[in-house]
């Protein structure tokens, strides 16, 4: 089930994820004018104040037509501007927050507070379990294949593991980059698909073209997946990790631990020049604009659908 709230003018069954330093104003606004759900980490502006000023664009440019939008937030110890930044998201009444790295039931009752909608992202059952005690709307269930901050459970495994005890949405991700994957994961009980990956490669991505590129000249075999660049496991475009003297090889770091205000040093490696991606790359072949590509998504997954009802009725 699909929150009444986020269902208005949804188009095409999806959400494009909040990625790192690749998310911004106009992607967001693009995906949400093409009728999918666009989203932003709060984090990728700088500070507070630039925040606001990133809601107060989006808010301006997006219409009664258009589908809803949402902010991710790191509810981690370490993310310094995690009150400043919710209260700045209460005011505004975002109307979708995604969390990650911590459920925590104050910031569930603040967004609940003004007819917000909180998904979490989990990647096995005991987070579900955690997330669903602090009372989140939905569960993103970030499977094995999928880009940035990872699990390694096959996404139908973990998507039935959790369907068993959780009532709310569910948000599929792991690999999908096609329209067939969307259905697909609709088909297996999916609420909505989680695409990230494939929305770096759009023309009003703030990835840095090399990023963009790398995707369409990689496979699914060029995807490293390791704790040693963050201290949670993610997957990573192995030649970017080369290219930065690290060996994918290498023994994992079990020293390095997460510090979120340490990751947006602007000088830091990780994320900025070590590009994350999911093992979808290689359905990516060209860098698209958002809504060329949402309409050729929403083509395959009518496509899909329709092969899937004949294929069915060769057995009722």
């Amino acid at each position: 089930m699909i929150p009444t709230s986020l269902a208005r003018n949804l188009r095409f069954p999806a959400i494009a994820a909040p990625m790192f330093l690749v998310s911004g104003p106009e992607l967001v606004i693009s995906t949400c004018k093409a009728g999918m759900i666009g989203t932003f980490p709060a984090l990728n502006q700088r500070t507070t104040e630039g925040y606001e000023d990133w809601l107060n664009t989006i808010e301006a440019a997006l219409g009664d037509q258009d589908a809803s939008f949402g902010v991710n937030m790191i509810v981690h110890p370490t993310n310094s501007r995690l009150l400043a930044d919710m209260q700045v998201t209460v005011k505004h009444k975002v109307p979708l927050v995604i969390t990650s790295l911590g459920a925590v039931k104050d910031v569930v009752d603040a967004v609940h507070g003004y007819g917000g909608v909180v998904f979490h992202d989990i990647i096995n059952a005991r987070h579900a379990r955690k997330a669903m005690e602090a009372g989140v709307d939905g569960l993103i269930l970030v499977s094995a294949g999928a880009g940035g901050h990872a699990g390694n459970q096959h996404p139908f495994a973990l998507l039935n593991e959790v369907r068993q005890f959780f009532k709310g949405t569910i948000i599929l991700s792991g690999a999908l980059s096609t329209g067939q994957d969307v259905a697909a994961a609709l088909m297996a009980g999916a609420d909505l698909g989680y695409m990230g990956t494939r929305f770096i490669a759009t023309t009003e991505a703030q990835a840095d073209p090399g990023y963009k590129q790398m995707l369409i000249d990689t496979t699914a075999k060029d995807i490293t997946y390791t704790d040693a660049i963050s201290g949670i496991n993610a997957n990573f475009l192995t030649p970017s990790l080369v290219a930065n003297g690290l060996d994918p090889t290498a023994a994992k770091d079990p020293h390095h631990k997460i510090d979120m205000d340490e990751e947006l040093n602007p000088e830091a490696k990780a994320w900025k020049t070590i590009w994350s991606a999911g093992q979808g790359v290689g359905s990516i072949h060209e860098v698209l604009p958002v809504a060329e590509l949402v309409s050729r998504l929403q083509q395959e997954f009518n496509s899909a659908a329709q092969v899937f009802a004949s294929k069915a009725r060769d057995f009722n």
